[in-house]
């Protein structure tokens, strides 16, 4: 049997590699943590931190609307991922078992849908959630980002199911169940990594979306987290202090959500390479 270990030589390049990787990686959110406690004059400073300060995180919770993005962010959030979840499954369980006319073209439409880019479609939609009245309401958000995380899920959960026996609807159809309650209670049960990675992918989206809450949203108490932070560096003032608190703030939530999410995410985004 031929030997396959690695040389010296090509062991010291791949940990060479990895860990030049790691610190590129690495490196942005560690500084932006370094420079959120740093006081206001030292903030362009490429020093340590030499008087680590809270001051920015003070301000940021007590002088500013944060508590309100945060509370806008997380109703958006909360509903979209539990719309965007249910929809998705539902669509991708009904296109992976069952043949309608027109099944064919609904898949090919889910995918053209994310070619367009935001920039193409904030116009559309602006003019859309104006017409229905929802500008400055939190559900022109919520339709807008299930818009652009539903298809990709559909998608994905219909290669999840597809890896999902088909023995297993029809014994719930000997049970007597109709196909909700065969999806429900038999299919849902088995498809816990796709649903994750669906919401894990929908609470993204949501999560951290700037350009349509910045469009569809005016006035700071009606703001998002994300669209919050252009509020400490504009045109008009340059606040890195606050906007760096805030953005480590931003993203507890999201490193806890992937913290859950985590351990399913490689069995959920591979799902449908093979079948079973």
């Amino acid at each position: 049997m031929r030997d396959q270990r690695r040389g010296p030589l090509a062991s010291v390049g791949l940990h060479t590699t990895l860990v030049i990787a790691s610190a590129v990686a690495v490196f942005p959110p560690l500084w932006l943590v370094v420079t959120s406690f740093k006081p206001k004059s030292e903030a362009f400073s490429t020093d340590v931190v030499k008087d680590p300060t809270l001051r920015n995180y003070q301000h940021v919770l007590g002088d500013t609307e944060f508590l309100a993005w945060f509370g806008n962010s997380l109703f958006i959030v909360v509903i979209t991922t539990l719309l965007g979840v249910f929809v998705a499954a539902t669509t991708g369980y009904a296109v992976s078992r069952f043949r309608f006319p027109g099944m064919r073209p609904l898949m090919w439409l889910l995918l053209i849908t994310q070619m367009f880019p935001v920039a193409i479609l904030i116009v559309p939609l602006y003019n859309i959630m104006s017409t229905l009245g929802w500008l400055n309401q939190p559900i022109s958000l919520i339709v807008t980002y299930l818009t652009v995380a539903v298809p990709f899920c559909a998608w994905m959960m219909k290669g999840f199911f597809d890896t999902i026996p088909v023995e297993i609807d029809e014994s719930g159809r000997v049970d007597g169940l109709n196909p909700f309650g065969t999806f429900w209670r038999l299919v849902v049960p088995l498809a816990k990594p796709g649903l994750t990675v669906t919401a894990f992918y929908t609470f993204i989206t949501a999560w951290a979306e700037v350009a349509y809450a910045s469009a569809f949203m005016t006035g700071e108490e009606n703001l998002t987290l994300a669209a919050g932070l252009q509020t400490f560096v504009n045109q008009y003032t340059s606040d890195w202090g606050s906007m760096t608190a805030a953005a480590v703030m931003i993203a507890i939530p999201a490193a806890l959500v992937f913290s859950w999410a985590q351990r399913h995410l490689v069995a959920g985004l591979t799902a449908g390479a093979t079948k079973s």
